[in-house]
């Protein structure tokens, strides 16, 4: 279940220079197209990207056409491409029409002129003209003044056209584009209520929204309820081979609790197609005995199969855990529910884990289904999920509010191996480049919830990225 087709991301390519040049140095616009042809083909194979590639703009009037139809097209970014020296004035009409963020894009044809040919030229117009198919990088502190003076954010990216970090760079932009076209089309489920009395869990719903975009569809526990009563015989039987595939289910799990599991699962599916969830963030109690209590004493089975499918959720009603997993997620880095769990100061290493649903796609080896006597701080037992997250480079990611505001905090660190507590949850070891005791110090300090999310892989560029494109500020621990 993918809930992440929404379209390609939309990439607006304009190039800029000067008309004075083209009568003066035959060939050179040529010369220079050719160079936005080499960027335009390289970004247009990633997957699910659309290039819409308007040629080299220059002079203000095709400016102002341009930032148009960018905006007639809702292109998702644009990159604005120095071919050779060029006006500010072709630049700024893009801006204000178009309404898209923009990253200007400093890149050389090759990493240095080769003086040597270069002088032998002879002519001193025909070495103008060559010089001028060099010349990117002239008019970036014009552009950046202007932009400054406008209040128009940008961000730009220096190399050249052989350069593997300037192509990683582009492609950091252009996941962070399709992860911000991700967020703002993602609908967050809501279901139940916030764990009573975690402060740090509470948030702003609107601040949320108007931060990423998206849509929060509040939930009713009776819709779920009245859903799994019309679970059939049939479809419980399809979950539970889907248990014994995804999990490995170990024999003290009791059949009449595996069956509760499949049918609140199989209700929680229905529940998610129903309103074209993409996250969900719940939590709830019930009175003992009733049939919330049973549905709620059964859901975690069920969520870490959405977790896993592209559709993370949060217990605790973390709704802004959740967006952070979502991130984490459609960066394809997974996004674990996690917490501070202990330290371990001889090995140097943080643990973080949760009870609840876990990212199983991204577990070192399967994923155990357990029983647990209880849901410790939790209404009942039931069914659990006990994994380790894949060892190596991981991504620690919180979504944080302070003074009304959205901000991202990241680290980068790496999973490894050792000895984990066996109690039915999720647990790692998590080394970081400064020591145990200082992450949790400049962690803490930032003013996160308690809670994160985990994903595999160092992604914390292309959060930056996706925090300028947000208009969020990104503060990165290590």
């Amino acid at each position: 279940m993918n809930q992440d087709k929404n379209g390609s991301v939309i990439i607006g390519l304009m190039g800029i220079g000067l008309d004075a040049y083209w009568p003066q140095f035959p060939g050179l616009k040529d010369r220079l197209e050719g160079y936005q042809r080499q960027i335009s083909r390289k970004i247009g194979l990633l997957e699910g990207i659309e290039i819409l590639d308007v040629g080299i703009v220059d002079n203000p009037a095709r400016a102002r056409q341009v930032g148009t139809l960018f905006r007639q097209k809702h292109v998702d970014l644009i990159f604005l491409y120095i071919t050779t020296y060029a006006l500010s004035s072709t630049v700024l009409p893009v801006a204000q029409e178009a309404g898209a963020p923009i990253v200007v894009l400093n890149i050389q044809p090759v990493a240095a002129i080769d003086y040597e040919k270069f002088n032998e030229l002879g002519d001193r117009g025909v070495m103008t003209g060559e010089w001028l198919a060099h010349c990117q990088a002239c008019c970036v502190p014009e552009i950046a003044s202007v932009f400054h003076r406008s209040n128009i954010p940008f961000s730009l990216v220096t190399g050249y056209l052989q350069d593997p970090k300037t192509w990683e760079s582009l492609e950091e932009w252009v996941q962070a584009a399709r992860v911000r076209k991700g967020m703002r089309e993602n609908r967050m489920g809501v279901l139940g209520h916030y764990y009573c009395g975690m402060l740090d869990v509470y948030t702003d719903m609107t601040a949320q929204v108007a931060a990423f975009g998206g849509h929060i569809e509040l939930l009713e526990m009776d819709e779920l309820s009245q859903i799994r009563k019309q679970v059939g015989k049939k479809e419980i039987e399809r979950k539970m081979q889907e248990f014994y595939a995804q999990f490995d289910v170990i024999s003290a799990c009791d059949s009449e609790e595996l069956l509760r599991a499949a049918r609140t699962s199989v209700a929680l599916d229905t529940l998610v197609q129903r309103h074209r969830l993409g996250s969900l963030a719940y939590y709830y109690e019930g009175q003992p005995g009733n049939e919330h209590e049973d549905i709620i004493t059964s859901v975690i089975a069920g969520n870490t199969l959405l977790t896993g499918s592209h559709v993370p959720v949060a217990g605790e009603c973390e709704i802004k855990n959740v967006q952070a997993m979502k991130i984490l997620d459609l960066l394809n880095a997974g996004g674990s529910f996690s917490e501070f769990y202990a330290m371990d100061f001889k090995d140097d290493v943080v643990l973080l884990g949760h009870d609840g649903p876990a990212h199983f796609a991204i577990a070192e080896g399967r994923v155990k289904l357990v029983p647990l006597p209880v849901y410790h701080g939790k209404p009942g037992k039931g069914l659990s999920i006990q994994m380790t997250v894949k060892h190596g480079p991981v991504t620690v990611l919180s979504v944080c509010e302070r003074g009304g505001k959205v901000f991202l905090l990241v680290a980068e660190g790496e999973s490894v191996p050792g000895p984990t507590l066996q109690i039915g949850n999720t647990n790692s070891r998590y080394r970081f480049s400064i020591s145990a005791r200082e992450f949790i110090d400049r962690w803490s300090m930032e003013g996160p919830s308690h809670h994160c999310a985990v994903g595999v892989g160092h992604v914390g560029k292309i959060i930056e990225k996706l925090g300028f494109l947000c208009g969020l500020e990104v503060r990165k621990v290590c």
